[in-house]
């Protein structure tokens, strides 16, 4: 009888990241900027209900690129975990840094212990009242958390489109049309096949008076 191939540990790490980004390369690219007004979201997406950018609670918003149904599953998981802490302590103390740090545990074990790497990139954004406040997190299919300062971008070419948008976007005072398009301009964006989000930097909204994430129509920009 054969005796079964000997795989390195390092072989097989190295072999899982590489099926998990091959799968990540092949999604639209995702962007998440701050403007005055707010954390704007947007993507390429041709459905009508199949969400890539979605509000989880209060101030904090997600935004994810890969296999659906494994980021589904993720953002459903983050709902419930946005809840219950919100319920146990104070809604005060459902931060973005608190989810993302659930995502990354959860990606880590998957990709060290699970059947297969869960194929997706995931970012977590918290508005505040001041765009140098605002909170972006990238948590990566391995269960890496990096933390972004006023540009965050996921999936596709992100490293290339990243450098593209610091030139073509202005440091600070970032007005919303501009923003979104300029961002719809690198991305190649055209049409209705867009979907388009903010998380408002109104008061009333970061007080949780009313919800501060507002999907937006792309045509009107």
């Amino acid at each position: 009888m054969q005796p079964p191939m000997y795989v390195s540990p390092q072989q097989q790490m190295e072999d899982r990241a590489d099926f998990a980004r091959a799968g990540i390369r092949r999604g639209q690219p995702v962007v998440f900027a701050s403007t005055t007004q707010g954390i704007v979201s947007l993507t390429h997406n041709a459905s009508q209900s199949l969400f890539k950018l979605s509000e989880i609670y209060d101030r904090i918003s997600w935004g994810a690129v890969g296999r659906y149904n494994e980021f589904e599953a993720l953002r459903q998981a983050g709902i419930r975990y946005t809840d219950t802490r919100g319920y146990a302590y104070e809604r005060s103390d459902v931060t973005a840094r608190g989810l993302a740090n659930m995502y990354a545990r959860t990606l880590g074990e998957l990709f060290i212990s699970g059947t297969k790497p869960f194929e997706v990139e995931i970012a977590v954004a918290e508005v505040a009242a001041a765009p140098e406040d605002d909170r972006l997190y990238q948590i990566t299919f391995d269960g890496t958390l990096l933390e972004h300062h006023g540009l965050l971008v996921l999936g596709g070419n992100a490293q290339d489109l990243h450098h593209q948008l610091q030139e073509a976007l202005p440091p600070t005072a970032r007005e919303l049309d501009a923003t979104v398009s300029i961002i719809r301009e690198q991305l190649g964006t055209t049409g209705s096949h867009v979907e388009l989000a903010i998380l408002d930097r109104d008061p009333q909204a970061l007080r949780g008076s009313h919800r501060a994430f507002r999907r937006l129509d792309p045509q009107t920009f």
